[in-house]
């Protein structure tokens, strides 16, 4: 099976998202530095994200973006899904010509496996993710590394202007 980087970075940045409200809609910078994701890759992802209302953004100062709808409603697999990830475990992506054109003999297993994966996935919400103590300890440190960086440039900026 393959979830490659686009998938796996589009469900780190709702969750990211997700778990960080507190003060209004969330800029893709702050999330960019938090997850160590690429500003111009998370904006692509963005775009795709708001296309299927998984995300709404907010222009103007203070603007940035804000979930949909409510992250119990709002679960892994369509959050993958909006980012054109497909969750294939077949060598052919499902077109049956794995083996010198013809279907092979475990073709409808990994079929089977993908469906279920996908499966899986439909049933976990961010709700589920940012209710884990595991995700709740690392996003804690996150934030903490965060703020730090912010102090850094900000010290920096001083510094510069001096």
């Amino acid at each position: 099976m393959r979830l490659t980087t686009k998938g796996r970075y589009a469900v780190t940045a709702m969750l990211d998202l997700a778990l960080n409200p507190k003060q209004g809609p969330v800029s893709l910078s702050e999330i960019s530095i938090r997850q160590g994701i690429s500003l111009s890759y998370l904006e692509q992802l963005f775009s795709k994200l708001r296309r299927e209302s998984l995300v709404k953004s907010v222009r103007g100062p203070g603007g940035g973006y804000q979930l949909g709808r409510a992250s119990e409603d709002i679960f892994v697999a369509q959050i993958v899904d909006a980012v054109n990830e497909k969750i294939d475990a077949t060598a052919c992506k499902k077109q049956g010509n794995c083996q010198n054109g013809i279907t092979c003999l475990t073709h409808n297993l990994w079929c089977d496996l993908s469906d279920q994966i996908h499966g899986f996935l439909n049933k976990i919400s961010l709700a589920d993710l940012m209710n884990r103590d595991d995700v709740q300890e690392i996003s804690g440190k996150q934030d903490i590394e965060s703020r730090k960086i912010d102090i850094k440039d900000e010290k920096y900026s001083v510094e510069k202007i001096n």
